[in-house]
């Protein structure tokens, strides 16, 4: 499993015009499987991925199609860590 920090590397406005592409590339990384959580870093500095079912490297290509990334607006801090304990509820997360 992976977590996933960007952070923010333009001015908000910049970030903002690329959302909606960045938004659809998220829902289509969650249609695969590939990510399992995802949202904003609060205060809204960028935001946080969780991804599992790859290997790094493949993570780091599919990254690289993400509009944020295409556009330079982030940079990605990329944490490999593996999930032995999950809350009731959250057990998938092992799977």
């Amino acid at each position: 499993m992976f977590v996933v920090t960007l952070t923010y590397a333009v001015e908000p406005a910049r970030v903002q015009a690329a959302s909606d592409a960045h938004l659809a590339w998220v829902d289509r990384q969650f249609d695969t499987g590939v990510f399992v959580a995802s949202g904003r870093s609060v205060p809204r500095t960028g935001g946080v991925i969780m991804a599992r079912g790859v290997s790094r490297e493949e993570l780091d290509r599919l990254l690289a199609t993400d509009p944020f990334a295409e556009q330079a607006l982030v940079t990605y801090d990329v944490k490999e860590f593996e999930p032995r304990r999950a809350a009731p509820g959250l057990e998938g997360l092992l799977a």
